[in-house]
């Protein structure tokens, strides 16, 4: 998938819930991107103006959710979207909500690049009376009912997943944790979830951004600080392919030297798993647009929707085929 009181209760309750009823993060141009328009709300409930704000384009799981919410939240189903990049700065995302109040949308969605710092601007769209979709990542706030609903993956579960392979397969691994964006929802709940399970495993751990370019720096520099270190749980795909660089440029061998868990499963994630570079990947899938754009038509019209969406995951091993990943849509 938590937020105000529900930033950390609804964790477990989602992971419950998740469980119980199911048996269950890119590419953007430089300048913050904007499409569609704004100004007034919408008349005769027939096009809903949204505002949404992306955190950034700081991964391959970013650019497939940004194409899949653009896909989704189009004129030809009823919306009228403005996108907003905020290039992974609060301060463009504040701004950002801030300019949506100003043009008067029916909805606001975001996704929020770390969870605190967000109080002021949350009450001001709640004085707005404009009601707040979460999408993929959470906030903690001291707003009172700061948002309607959040829809996103189960980030706890995900690092709980991660942990039971690693605790299965490689019970004695000297683990490296390359972490997220620090503060946001994703690095603290799978890390929460991680650790978990083989919290005592983890010699070390470093923040690699989300980004390939600051996961290859991290592990670089890991590889001096930890020399026996035998497996990188890395937070997301990109991380653990900038860390496969940094590896083979040792003469090491990722996924044999030095096993490789990492979650999101975009096409270039699994593409290491078949070649054999990653060892298992959790899925993260950024491909719910058209869930959020229902979820939107339903908070626009005033219907009552579920606090909280959690979007189903898989996870995969090196058993995976290349069919597989080549059809892939993300």
């Amino acid at each position: 998938m938590r937020r105000n009181t529900f930033t950390r209760t609804m964790v477990a309750a989602a992971a419950t819930i998740s469980m119980l009823t199911l048996a269950a993060c890119g590419g953007g141009s430089d300048d913050p991107a904007t499409t569609g328009g704004g100004g007034g709300s919408s008349q005769g409930g027939d096009t809903i103006k949204v505002g949404f704000s992306q955190l950034g384009a700081e991964s391959g799981w970013r650019t497939a959710n940004t194409e899949s919410v653009k896909a989704n939240l189009t004129k030809e189903n009823g919306f009228d979207l403005t996108f907003v990049d905020a290039q992974q700065k609060q301060e463009n995302q504040i701004k950002a909500l801030r300019d949506f109040i100003d043009q008067g949308v029916d909805v606001i969605a975001f996704s929020p690049v770390i969870e605190t710092g967000w109080d002021e601007v949350l009450q001001d769209i709640k004085d707005a009376d404009i009601p707040v979709v979460l999408v993929d990542r959470t906030v903690d706030t001291t707003v009172a009912d700061p948002f309607v609903t959040w829809i996103g993956a189960d980030f706890t579960k995900e690092g709980v997943t991660a942990g039971e392979w690693v605790k299965e397969n490689h019970p004695d691994a000297k683990i490296f944790e390359l972490q997220g964006t620090m503060g946001s929802g994703a690095q603290t709940n799978r890390q929460e979830g991680f650790r978990s399970v083989v919290g005592d495993n983890v010699i070390g751990e470093a923040s690699g951004n989300f980004t390939r370019a600051e996961g290859k720096a991290a592990t670089e520099a890991a590889l001096a600080a930890y020399p026996d270190m035998d497996l990188i749980f890395a937070h997301n795909d990109d991380m653990g392919l900038g860390a496969i660089e940094a590896i083979e440029a040792t003469g090491k061998k990722p996924g044999v030297d030095i096993k490789i868990v990492t979650v999101d499963g975009v096409k270039d994630g699994l593409q290491a798993l078949v070649d054999k570079k990653f060892n298992y990947v959790v899925e993260c899938n950024p491909a719910f647009g058209d869930q959020l754009a229902e979820l939107i038509k339903k908070v626009a019209a005033g219907e009552q929707v579920e606090k909280s969406t959690i979007v189903v995951d898989e996870a995969f091993d090196q058993t995976i085929t290349q069919e597989f990943v080549d059809s892939r849509t993300f």
